[in-house]
């Protein structure tokens, strides 16, 4: 979080006070550093400098427009899992060659819009879609290259809700299935089986599970070889976490020193899916004290953000760091406290027993390391606003998503004739419409 600082008593992204941001946009908002953003680019890239390599980063963390663009014109491809996603890659000018689509539900509307996109490569997750694929790619006319995902039954030791490694995740293929499939795969027209992909999981702290999974995928790679079939790509996925607190992390460079060990002799092309660790820790969630009560065993704080805005925490039970926006004093006396939201869940909790300078109702808190899974995964539950997003550059910010407003939320709705109120006693739904920017 190094382009989060406090200077002159206030928390600034970049350049830029947040206090200024919040003025102009209202709370809660999302804020992302472009710089943040660039500077965990440019250490993945540098730290696989020389390795013939694409780095496709992954939307599922986060598929803000501005977000996405600011990857593509550094150099990244793109990993999806949806037509949206891939309409928003190809919207902020991803070059159809750099994108990879992945998951295991593609329909055959989504397999076909990629197809007709012509996009780099299509990781296949069963059976069932391999022969989707090839009818497509026939009534199509269309080629495409493949790679089969394997699952190689390798506990990531991370979250049983992101480990997607194991022989009992919905997943990928086993590899005692997967052999047979490439043989599938090479007799249909349109299909060239040049890749094997894996990606194990999602915030993996340990370069263990990696290791053990990669040295699979090149036996498998040899294997494949050995049967005739012309593999030339290793897709690696995703997955290198972050630091959300104090935990220690795998540097990206120890990263890629174990992964040119270990796929250094079979002469393939990789691709690295990484999401969160280019995004994650570029992004703050700004939240409003909107009142602080006294509970039973202590105080209560109580934001304007919720679950809505950030569930990792409800879902994950996911820590958070939580700062306040203006600097503490130094020697401030720090009481625990918890942090919640007004959703009606009790699952609406940030953070519990934790220690913070004392606050009051008007003050800004900032929770940290919300520039992954945190947009992408909101709702309006509670008919609540979706919050901003602001793209901070240097001393300049733009919001790049705006606030809706109750008429636009309300307006996805559409009343049946029998509903519909009777002329002269219409619904007036923009009354409800009220200035939110």
């Amino acid at each position: 979080m190094d382009d989060f600082t406090y200077r002159g008593g206030f928390l600034h992204a970049e350049d830029v006070p947040l206090p200024r941001i919040a003025e102009a946009v209202g709370t809660p908002f999302y804020c992302y550093s472009t710089r943040a953003i660039l500077r965990q680019y440019q250490a993945f890239k540098n730290a696989f400098a020389g390795v013939d390599a694409k780095i496709c980063y992954a939307l599922k963390a986060n598929a803000n427009l501005a977000v996405v663009r600011t990857l593509v014109t550094a150099g990244a491809g793109a990993d999806v899992v949806s037509e949206g996603e891939l309409r928003i890659a190809l919207a902020a000018g991803a070059a159809p060659a750099k994108i990879v689509f992945s998951g295991v539900g593609k329909t055959r509307r989504e397999i076909a819009f990629a197809l007709e996109t012509g996009i780099f490569q299509i990781n296949v997750e069963s059976e069932p879609e391999l022969e989707v694929l090839g009818e497509t790619a026939r009534s199509l006319g269309k080629e495409i290259d493949v790679a089969i995902r394997l699952n190689p039954d390798v506990d990531a030791r991370t979250h049983a809700k992101i480990t997607t490694g194991r022989k009992e995740n919905k997943f990928g293929v086993l590899m005692e299935s997967a052999r047979q499939l490439y043989v599938r795969g090479a007799r249909m027209p349109g299909l060239s089986m040049r890749g094997v992909a894996v990606h194990i999981g999602s915030l993996l702290t340990d370069i263990a599970p990696y290791r053990e999974a990669f040295e699979r995928v090149v036996e498998f790679v040899r294997v494949l070889r050995k049967d005739g079939h012309d593999i030339r790509r290793i897709d690696l996925g995703g997955g290198l976490g972050i630091a959300y607190g104090n935990e220690t992390t795998p540097g990206v460079t120890d990263y890629a020193a174990m992964v040119k060990e270990v796929t250094g002799g079979i002469g393939c092309e990789l691709t690295f899916e990484p999401g969160r660790f280019l995004v994650g820790n570029a992004g703050l969630l700004v939240s409003r004290v909107v009142y602080v009560k006294k509970g039973a065993a202590r105080d209560i704080v109580i934001v304007d953000s919720a679950m809505n805005d950030l569930i990792r925490p409800a879902l994950y039970d996911a820590f958070h760091k939580i700062v306040t926006v203006a600097e503490p004093n130094p020697g401030a006396r720090h009481e625990p406290v918890d942090v919640v939201g007004p959703v009606c869940e009790s699952a609406d909790i940030f953070a519990r027993a934790r220690a913070l300078t004392p606050v009051v109702a008007g003050d800004l808190l900032a929770i940290c390391s919300a520039g992954a899974y945190a947009s992408v995964m909101a709702s309006t539950y509670n008919a609540r606003l979706p919050a901003p997003e602001v793209m901070v550059n240097g001393a300049k910010y733009a919001v790049v998503r705006p606030r809706p407003d109750y008429a636009e939320l309300m307006g996805r709705d559409c009343l049946p004739d029998w509903l519909r109120p009777n002329a002269g006693d219409a619904m007036d739904v923009g009354a409800t419409k009220r200035d939110v920017a």
